[in-house]
């Protein structure tokens, strides 16, 4: 078990995190969660032993190792073993065969050993950098954006394996069905905190959305109780014959604490501008043929119409042709044969991640929104960097000094300045935080144009695909109907050759038989339904706290008003009767919200309890 005992770190007059504790426990598999610049990467970077804390420690067992797979796909050996081999420790290092051992294992065959790195898609070189993390036989698992160039089979590849992981995980990722499936923690870095809890990261969210509500009705209960005093103090204080009164308030002062507001967290809210496009068609593809090299096409009699408003997902494993299409589409790469016609009402919105090289490193980020488009002025450029987090002086930064996540923001940002009535986007969610992602899915939701979208992302495709255009095989065809509908009638018929061997650092065990399976189907059957048996008094207790603790804030609210009018007035046993049932709703608001303390906390502890029964 690792133990982080008051950490502290951060960068400038940034501060990430702030004497914060957690534990990770055996079997564990954390998805760690925060908005883009919140210190996640150093995090790991910080268990890694690569990054020093400002303060704390981070308590390691001894023996214990951790392996590290980082999201830069950078590699300096001339074959894929000796790439592999380099992660031996010193005085293993002439031990090949571990290294050949691993990477069949992830699907390597014994021919790609001496091939270079470079020959391969992105999705078998994340496949290299996990051998190299793995050569160290880890105990954790540190995983920094690992779906990132990885086409829907190897995604599907590098869940099967998490999924049989023997040991503790860390995950990041923008893609928050993978995390989902892969996890059974979640941990967020928010308001410089770190928050451990059991489930998905609908269960986080939500559960700290209800942790801030209850702060800030108890801020305000806090507040409008200190307003209440001090006014009775102040009208009181030379009235002999409530000296006790005024003296019992003024201690009760002293030992209230005073909370701070929380400080309003900015939320990427955008949504992109409209041209209108009078016609049906947004663009129509006519016989395209296109190849890189001689005899072996990408694209051979290719044709498609896009109607206006139209949902339409590219798909396919990575290297099959998904971007080169997009870009002939877009009208950057002309086809060898057929022609993209377009209305001549068309206005397109075109995104592609390398055009981050295209970002001019010494313009701002206000100066890269206002030469995107003749229309725009500086008040709409400023109106847009604001919408993608660039409020105030951080519209001032220079690009060369941006993130990766916030490079991608300065991308749409240039194409929502720009009025379009089609948009083009290739894998607009990498290097975006789970919320930036939620924030452009409900963006395209919202958008009347067309889209035609290159993604690997699950829940975008779900989300938005009316149409398939996929690559399978040595062809690509067009599926008339949703991502649904195209997995129940087959789906990834090639997943398992695209995806290799399922590998494991300890090799599994033959298949369960059916009796096994029907036994271990029983016992979740009956671990969830203790675990609703258990939970639904608690929640229903809940419920009950927080509408009485309504009832309190209501009646308070009128006693109030009571003592105003009492005092206005001058009439002293009114105003003694309305102290008096003020005092006592106070206290009974008091004990409500102890209550729903102790209850909130054993729910989450019973709740964590058969988590970890329904993992195991």
């Amino acid at each position: 078990m690792i133990r982080a005992e008051k950490i502290s770190k951060s960068f400038g007059d940034r501060l990430l995190f702030d004497a914060v504790d957690f534990s990770l426990n055996p079997r564990e598999r954390v998805g760690l969660v925060g908005r883009n610049g919140n210190g996640k990467t150093t995090l790991l970077r910080i268990l890694a032993g690569e990054e020093s804390l400002d303060a704390g420690q981070i308590v390691v067992p001894k023996g214990y190792r951790i392996g590290y797979l980082r999201q830069e796909l950078e590699f300096t050996r001339t074959t894929i073993l000796e790439e592999a081999a380099s992660a031996l420790p010193p005085q293993e290092a002439g031990s090949l065969w571990k290294a050949e051992k691993i990477l069949a294992g992830l699907g390597f065959a014994p021919g790609d050993f001496e091939r270079a790195p470079e020959e391969f898609s992105g999705g078998f070189l994340v496949r290299l950098n996990l051998a190299k993390a793995l050569l160290a036989e880890p105990n954790l698992l540190l995983l920094d954006e690992p779906t990132n160039f990885l086409d829907i089979t190897s995604i599907r590849w590098v869940e099967r394996f998490l999924g049989q992981w023997p040991g503790e995980l860390i995950v990041i990722s923008h893609d928050r069905g993978f995390m989902d499936r892969v996890v059974t923690h979640v941990m967020g870095i928010h308001r410089c905190r770190l928050r451990k809890i059991a489930g998905t990261t609908d269960t986080y969210y939500g559960r700290i959305a209800q942790e801030e509500e209850i702060y800030e009705k108890t801020r305000l209960n806090d507040e409008r109780r200190r307003r209440e005093i001090e006014l009775f103090i102040s009208r009181f204080r030379a009235k002999a014959r409530l000296a006790g009164l005024v003296q019992s308030r003024i201690k009760t002062l002293a030992k209230m604490e005073k909370r701070q507001k929380l400080e309003k967290l900015k939320t990427l809210e955008f949504s992109f501008r409209e041209a209108p496009l009078p016609g049906k068609i947004a663009l129509q593809a006519r016989g395209l043929h296109f190849a890189w090299r001689p005899g072996e096409p990408l694209l051979e009699n290719f044709s498609i119409t896009v109607a206006a408003g139209e949902r339409v997902a590219i798909v396919g494993p990575n290297g099959r042709g998904k971007t080169t299409l997009l870009k002939i589409l877009a009208g950057v790469l002309a086809p060898d044969r057929g022609e993209v016609v377009y209305p001549p009402a068309i206005r397109m919105g075109y995104f592609e991640q390398t055009h981050v090289g295209h970002l001019i490193p010494n313009r701002t980020v206000e100066e890269e929104i206002l030469h995107s488009d003749t229309g725009v002025d500086r008040q709409l450029a400023r109106d847009i960097c604001g919408a993608m987090l660039f409020s105030g002086d951080e519209a001032l930064k220079k690009v060369r000094v941006l993130s990766g996540g916030e490079k991608s923001r300065v991308l749409l940002g240039k194409i929502i300045a720009s009025p379009a009535n089609l948009l083009l986007l290739d894998e607009p969610t990498n290097h975006l935080d789970l919320e930036a992602c939620d924030a452009l899915l409900a963006a395209l939701d919202a958008f009347s144009g067309a889209v035609v979208l290159v993604t690997h992302n699950e829940m975008f495709l779900h989300a938005l695909a009316e149409r398939l255009i996929v690559f399978r095989g040595q062809g690509v065809d067009v599926f008339e109907g949703t991502y649904a509908e195209f997995l129940e009638k087959g789906g990834w018929q090639d997943e398992k050759a695209s995806g290799g061997p399922t590998p494991s650092v300890e090799r599994p065990g033959p298949e369960p038989s059916r009796a096994a399976r029907r036994d271990r189907k029983r016992r979740r059957a009956e671990i969830a339904s203790r675990r609703a048996r258990a939970l639904r008094p608690l929640e229903q207790e809940m419920k009950r706290l927080e509408a009485e603790i309504e009832r309190c804030d209501a009646a308070l609210a009128e006693l109030t008003r009571e003592m105003q009018a009492a005092s206005r007035l001058g009439d002293g046993p009114r105003i003694a009767a309305a102290a008096q049932a003020m005092h006592a709703c106070r206290q009974e608001s008091d004990r409500l919200f102890d209550a729903l303390d102790r209850v909130t906390r054993e729910h989450e502890r019973l709740g964590a309890v058969f988590d970890r029964e329904l993992a195991e």
